[in-house]
């Protein structure tokens, strides 16, 4: 009965995506001024006889070049591959806190978290696969049923310990945590280290210190916080209180953002076509630009579709190697590892965006 209940509450998260995706979107304000970064892609996992990905929704490395890749494929799954592709080992295998997944990261002591929207949790790992943590709690699925058809409506519940479709997890130099809590409390929460609440700010809007679907976020050495806004096409940068800095919306609709760990720092950003990938917006979508962390562009790389160098709903991004983008295919059911050689020319200045 609860896995029947779990695959109906799954549909309608599905339906409330295919809403999005038969929006028509525009090209970004910066997509003809931003120059192109020449590139390779390829696909190198190498996943064991029998084993298959589904949506590709979460992809992370470790320190050692580990590849994480969380999947939706009938159920959530958490996967490890090494620096060569090659299978090492999944990562709670049937877990309670599993049911629609959203997101894998690293942290920066290699510890492995796991965001899953459909039952409200997150899950820290140990590099071995030993449970250290959990934040939220998975409502009962007969509550699910209530709320049909779960259309993501804003919910507005901001509690401390509880999360509505929470999407991405990061953290600051002091192991401080920052959740992007998502489809329907359309806020940033902060929480200590040991997951003790400090605080939280945002509502559902497009104004300052509104949000509409943060689907993502990451941060810099300096604590400061980037949140990808996608429903109102721009990336939030937040101090390390969560207080509003700037907006930019010259990018597209970011579907995830990541920070590399060399320096200086860049910034990727996704401008996603939907899952459904519609022509018309295949056409002006699909690409990922590599930012400074003033906001102006270093370059663009990537398009739309499904062959190879080509990103079908690029949902999440790893670049911890600034020259080394790992890029998760929603539609496509896979991971590319994306190569840059090197820069362009110049870089674009800002055009648009809020300050």
């Amino acid at each position: 009965m609860r896995t029947f209940i779990a695959r109906i509450v799954v549909g309608v998260l599905l339906c409330a995506g295919t809403v999005y995706a038969q929006n028509q979107q525009t090209p970004a304000k910066a997509r003809a001024a931003t120059p192109e970064i020449p590139y390779d892609a390829v696909s190198v996992l190498k996943r064991p006889p029998g084993l298959y990905l589904g949506e590709g929704v979460g992809v992370a490395t470790n320190s050692k070049g580990h590849v994480y890749v969380i999947t939706r494929s009938g159920e959530s799954r958490v996967f490890e591959f090494d620096h060569s592709g090659n299978f090492v080992k999944e990562f709670g295998a049937g877990s309670y806190a599993y049911a629609f997944a959203h997101q894998v990261i690293v942290d920066p002591d290699d510890n492995v978290w796991t965001v899953d929207e459909g039952t409200n949790m997150i899950l820290k790992f140990n590099p071995a696969g030993k449970l250290l943590m959990v934040l939220g709690k998975r409502p009962d699925p007969l509550d699910q049923l209530g709320r049909m058809p779960g259309a993501a409506p804003f919910s507005g519940a901001n509690r401390p310990y509880s999360f509505h479709r929470p999407t991405d997890v990061t953290w600051d130099a002091q192991g401080n945590i920052f959740v992007s809590d998502g489809y329907t409390d359309s806020r940033i929460v902060k929480y200590d280290k040991n997951g003790r609440f400090i605080k939280s700010m945002g509502t559902r809007g497009n104004g300052v210190n509104q949000f509409n679907t943060p689907h993502g976020i990451t941060s810099d050495t300096q604590g400061n916080i980037y949140v990808a806004d996608r429903g109102n096409g721009r990336i939030v940068v937040l101090d390390n209180d969560l207080n509003w800095k700037a907006a930019w919306d010259q990018y597209g609709n970011p579907w995830d953002v990541c920070i590399s760990q060399s320096s200086p720092q860049y910034l990727y950003s996704s401008n996603s076509s939907g899952p459904n990938m519609e022509a018309g917006n295949v056409a002006v979508t699909g690409e990922i630009y590599k930012l400074n962390l003033d906001g102006t562009a270093v370059g663009r790389f990537g398009k739309a579709g499904k062959a190879v160098k080509e990103f079908a709903s690029a949902h999440a991004l790893d670049c911890r190697n600034p020259n080394e983008v790992y890029v998760a295919e929603l539609t496509s059911w896979r991971v590319q590892k994306v190569t840059l050689h090197g820069q362009p020319q110049t870089s674009s200045s800002k055009l648009g965006g809020q300050q």
